[in-house]
């Protein structure tokens, strides 16, 4: 049964009436809405910096840059920040994506200022103490070699290959060992020196705090930042998509599980199908227990460990595929039920009561991700970043309501041809 939110139900969700949207001279954009209930705050925010800008000789780069802000700065050594942090019991961590470096942090409402300025130094002043930069460039080439023995992300990079060929969404976020080894501090400096700035940037800031104060503080601490290097964000170029199924095998020896990626580049989170292709996955391999890929895959025929679909969604055409861990003598079984499902549902609508029961969930758990002051500034993010409008969550339930099974089917068609798809393996 379809779930109705009441009128009075749905202005509690964000909506323009109680969403702060301020934008400082220097282009640094604050979004706020208070919970007085709430005695914290959470802080949440992006810069336009990020994977998208490194050279190919040092992928990596810009995951290395957003890792090393916090471990010194002009004002503070990094035993210092984190001493500051922990004396009050908040938190604030940052890091790199394809398209952004993005933070995040918590605290309570009086110690915002203290969590705030520490945000502050590290964007604006880090230090990149050459100590640091060597401990982290271990951690860095650690987790490189362990990403080379896990089935579950070869098969993703391998996957990443076939259907981003030549585009950038190819590349590894956190490169290669060798393009680790061959980042110095001099090009972690000049990285932040020649990208880090003040426009584009958004940080939402959500709880027992008035908007107009955390505009303030916001404006204190970042309002005087300038970087006239600065260039605007970079433009993704056109992706080519699969003209015919390709496979693609990495060998991992040793291993007791192989894990399967199959699928193709999906629509940006702003296409107009982005809503129906976002449903269509919920019911492809992931509501109840994942969906029919699921239950055919994992249920019936027994064939994984696992298996499910996902749908990128970001600002390119990220991916929509489905995983699934198998046991290596079963892959070729596996692949043909998984590409068979993929088929069925690119070729005939979903039922009546899958789509009902798909809309149901999208309408039911959107509260219960606006519960905590940390769901609600991600959220806030989402409206700035896809350009969604401030009315967006209060309109949304409508907006699921109104998809149709044809619509479901076109999305389905249009990004998941059965016969032009990516197959990647990584495993024994």
């Amino acid at each position: 049964m379809a779930v109705n939110l009441t009128a009075d139900f749905s202005l509690h969700l964000p909506g323009p009436e109680d969403i702060t949207r301020i934008e400082l001279p220097n282009g640094v954009i604050v979004l706020s809405r208070a919970d007085y209930n709430s005695a914290s705050v959470a802080i949440s925010g992006y810069l336009q910096v990020g994977a998208l800008l490194d050279p190919d000789e040092k992928l990596g780069l810009a995951d290395f840059t957003a890792s090393t802000l916090m471990r010194g700065t002009q004002e503070h050594n990094f035993h210092q920040i984190y001493d500051s942090l922990e004396t009050v019991g908040a938190s604030l961590s940052i890091g790199s994506g394809t398209h952004t470096t993005f933070f995040g942090g918590k605290a309570l409402a009086e110690d915002l200022e203290v969590v705030l300025a520490l945000l502050a130094e590290a964007l604006c002043q880090p230090l990149f103490p050459p100590e640091q930069v060597e401990r982290l460039r271990a951690q860095l080439l650690t987790g490189l070699a362990l990403r080379a023995q896990d089935t579950g992300e070869m098969a993703g990079l391998a996957f990443d290959q076939i259907v981003y060929a030549g585009h950038p969404y190819a590349r590894p976020d956190d490169g290669y060992t060798e393009t680790i080894q061959a980042i110095q501090r001099e090009d972690l400096v000049n990285f932040h020196h020649s990208y880090f700035g003040p426009r584009g940037m958004t940080i939402a800031i959500v709880g027992g705090i008035p908007p107009e104060k955390a505009v303030e503080l916001v404006h204190k601490y970042l309002g005087a930042w300038q970087n006239p290097l600065q260039p605007d964000p970079m433009h993704l170029p056109p992706l080519e998509p699969l003209s015919m199924k390709t496979s693609r095998r990495v060998d991992i020896p040793g291993k007791s599980q192989a894990d399967v990626v199959i699928g193709r580049a999906g629509p940006p989170r702003t296409a107009p199908d982005f809503l129906a292709a976002s449903l269509g996955n919920n019911i492809l391999g992931q509501f109840a227990m994942m969906g029919r890929v699921g239950k055919a895959v994992r249920e019936i025929a027994g064939l994984a460990y696992y298996a499910a679909s996902s749908l990128g969604g970001g600002q390119g055409p990220g991916a929509w595929q489905v995983s699934a861990g198998v046991d290596p003598q079963t892959i070729d079984p596996a692949i043909e039920l998984i590409c068979q499902e993929i088929r069925r549902f690119a070729q005939e609508p979903v039922t009546e009561d899958e789509l009902l029961d798909s809309q149901a969930n999208y309408i039911g758990r959107l509260p219960i991700s606006l519960e905590s002051n940390v769901g609600v500034a991600s959220a806030l993010l989402n409206l700035e970043r896809y350009g969604l409008g401030l009315d967006f969550y209060r309109r949304y339930p409508d907006m699921v309501r109104s998809i149709t099974q044809e619509q479901v089917l076109q999305a389905a068609r249009h990004y998941l041809d059965p016969d032009r798809l990516a197959i990647a393996v990584a495993g024994p």
